[in-house]
């Protein structure tokens, strides 16, 4: 019960902390809708699963050794927050959305906008490599363990599917979009920010 409570609690507070997968919800939501930001959130979900599973196959354990391999993961997730964030910033045509129709993106690169951004999250990996090496049993069973997962996944998707929701509504986003060239710099100086620190994060250490 107590490994449950301490995964539990982990997973809670390292979900609703700001971050690169709460910025790209945010993006997703307020341009191109709630079902945008839906997307987003499941992709995010479903990329928890894929640090979930090579730390259970014992990947984690070679990452949290090898300081290289990690530095690598970080560069990586850097250059895709700062290549998104750019995009975004540099953004200078106006859009005209209509608040009732859908996203014009496909939900395949919707979706996998989240999933990348979380596969590619330092945040994420360091979460789930320290819970399952820290705070898990060794001795804990499969099924228990696939459980967290899953508990995991099902935290991330319900947190930032509540965060779509309140960034998509119709005129909270009526308001963001009339000053979306403000909002585009806004998010866009947050995601190259965010990636700008996890490139460089190492460098105090």
């Amino acid at each position: 019960m107590t490994e449950l409570i301490a995964v539990a609690l982990i997973t809670i507070l390292a979900t609703i902390s700001p971050g690169p997968d709460f910025a790209m919800v945010t993006r997703n939501s307020y341009l191109y809708g709630r079902n945008a930001g839906l997307l987003a959130a499941l992709g995010i979900a479903l990329g928890v699963q894929v640090h979930v599973f090579y730390t259970m196959f014992g990947i984690g354990l070679i990452i949290a050794h090898s300081p290289a391999l990690f530095t690598v993961i970080k560069i990586a997730g850097a250059l895709y927050l700062i290549f998104i964030g750019w995009k975004t910033f540099a953004n200078s045509a106006k859009l005209t959305i209509d608040l009732h129709d859908g996203s014009p993106l496909s939900s395949v690169k919707v979706l996998g906008s989240g999933f990348l951004t979380n596969v590619l999250n330092p945040k994420t990996t360091l979460f789930v490599v320290s819970t399952y090496t820290q705070v898990v049993q060794p001795g804990t069973p499969l099924t228990t363990q696939f459980g967290y997962g899953m508990f995991m996944s099902a935290t991330h998707f319900s947190w930032f599917a509540l965060v779509a929701i309140f960034f998509s509504q119709q005129t909270f986003r009526s308001r963001m979009i009339s000053h979306q060239h403000v909002i585009d710099k806004l998010i866009g100086t947050v995601l190259m920010g965010l990636g700008v620190s996890l490139a460089f994060a190492n460098l105090s250490r």
